[in-house]
């Protein structure tokens, strides 16, 4: 959706493109969620931006003194130099000197002049933004739940009237929900801490749309960093079609000349059978024809995959020290899906990529934390791949011999082609075997090939034709042309 061009920059990028450009001019605009989630880091965000656009932009604080407040903001790297800030948080003296009040309620004494101070800001500097953290503390200024949730619209509608955009909080609990004050504003955002991740998801805008999903966002030392979900395109980009060669003539007999571009492809097979060294063999050729690849490793460092490849005849370091090739270690546990995702678009959009491999599933999974992979998965996939771009992911299976598994995490649907690894007892002999089980564009071998991996590099027999069983997980040779095949 293209963003409206009046509408109000949040001061967070991520957050604008969920927003389709910002806020609607003129709307309220409530950040809800529990204590730590950064609702005051948003709002601080926002009229920052103003400050930069020259637009008179006001603090009010019903909780925080205006000392912690910069204090705060200079510890995350933000500057509010000049910002304005209406400072109605209690003092010492409320404890120190105290008062009591024999005939008016103490929320009919301090109403009058909190709501005085902030009439007269308003009147005197004419705002154009508008943060209040947080609102829920009119509550303390009511005598009951009905005159707090008049007051509170009272407020909003006349910050409205004056042509202000508006930024508030709420402090809700289950003792103090603020249901309320969700019915009250014209967009609803939720911050949320799931399991050390923060995730943030618009529950209502009225009057824009808004990008769908929850979204991750990370409190940095710069403030807020939101990543959006990833969406893949509608329409697919149109890129020249070409096959994408292993270097390896048998390798490439078996998949009827190569790969086809702008392809989703699944290597999978048990650990250590040489899905890796497989998928480096395919991103080290495409990077010699000249295509710009990327291999973003969660498992393993990017020099231990440089030796490895030097020690199979593989020469990436070469391709890699050149520029074609770029391996990058991602470390899960550091990453949310929806910033490794916006990691890999920006590097793909960088370097103008044309080949992306992903090793593996397993490490990309631990990102995700207690999210489906598969959803995600499909959506970076899809994305890429709208976008002219070939897809490479491993995918472990936990099998090593026994009944045949084709994906350790029922992705099958998602390939388009499929090259299946596994392991073979023969004779008391431990062998390796290689085959494709799916191809979308072209026909294929169906029979399976002996894999090797050796120091002059991997080597592939020819078709093993009299091999049967290998999906029962037991498999033997026909008694016809067993010797043949064995000594080949």
């Amino acid at each position: 959706m293209v963003a409206s061009n009046d509408q109000i920059s949040t001061g967070v990028t991520g957050l604008n493109s969920v927003l389709y450009g910002g806020f609607v001019p003129e709307s309220t605009n409530l950040i809800r969620g529990g204590p730590g989630v950064g609702k005051t880091t948003f709002g601080l965000h926002f009229l920052i931006d103003g400050m930069k656009k020259n637009e008179k932009s006001l603090f009010i604080s019903l909780g925080e003194t205006e000392q912690n407040i910069r204090k705060n903001a200079s510890r995350l790297g933000l500057d509010i130099t000049g910002l304005d800030i209406l400072d109605l948080s209690p003092d010492s003296s409320f404890f120190t000197e105290v008062e009591s009040y024999d005939i008016f309620a103490p929320s009919d004494v301090e109403r009058g002049p909190v709501t005085q101070k902030i009439t007269e800001k308003i009147e005197n500097d004419k705002p154009k933004r508008v943060f209040l953290d947080a609102i829920t503390q009119f509550r303390f200024l009511s005598s009951d739940e009905y005159q707090y949730r008049k007051q509170a619209l009272s407020f909003l509608t006349y910050l409205k009237e004056k042509g202000i955009t508006v930024v508030f909080t709420t402090e809700h609990s289950k003792l103090a929900p603020d249901d309320d004050m969700q019915f009250m504003c014209d967009c609803v955002i939720n911050l949320e801490n799931m399991n050390g991740s923060y995730r943030l998801k618009v529950i209502k805008c009225r009057g824009a749309d808004t990008m769908t999903g929850g979204h991750t966002y990370k409190i940095t030392s710069d403030g807020i960093a939101l990543f959006p979900n990833t969406i893949p395109p509608l329409k697919l980009n149109r890129v020249a079609k070409h096959q994408l060669s292993f270097g390896i003539r048998e390798m490439d007999e078996l998949l009827n000349g190569g790969i086809e571009s702008s392809t989703i492809n699944l290597i999978s097979g048990p650990s250590g059978v040489g899905k890796t060294t497989l998928g480096v063999q395919l991103a080290y050729q495409a990077a010699k024809e000249g295509y710009n690849t990327f291999i973003f490793s969660f498992e393993e460092e990017k020099e231990m995959i440089l030796s490895r490849s030097d020690e199979v005849n593989i020469p990436a370091r070469k391709l890699e020290k050149e520029g074609n090739l770029n391996l990058m270690r991602i470390e899960p546990m550091l990453y949310s899906f929806d910033e490794f995702a916006h990691l890999v678009n920006y590097y793909v959009k960088k370097s103008e990529a044309s080949v992306v491999m992903i090793d593996s599933i397993t490490g990309f999974n631990l990102a995700l934390k207690e999210e489906d992979p598969s959803n995600q998965l499909y959506a970076l996939s899809k994305y890429l791949q709208k976008h002219g771009i070939t897809v490479v992911l491993m995918d472990e299976v936990k099998s090593i011999t026994g009944e045949f598994q084709i994906s350790g995490n029922r992705l099958s649907y998602l390939a388009d082609n499929i090259i299946f690894l596994r392991y073979l007892e023969m004779e008391g002999e431990m062998k390796k075997a290689i085959g494709v089980i799916k191809k979308r564009l072209s026909d294929f071998e169906k029979t399976l090939r002996e894999f090797e991996i050796t120091s002059k590099g991997i080597r592939l027999g020819k078709p093993l034709d009299n091999l049967r069983g290998i999906f029962s997980g037991k498999p033997s040779w026909s008694n016809e042309n067993e010797q043949k095949n064995t000594d080949s």
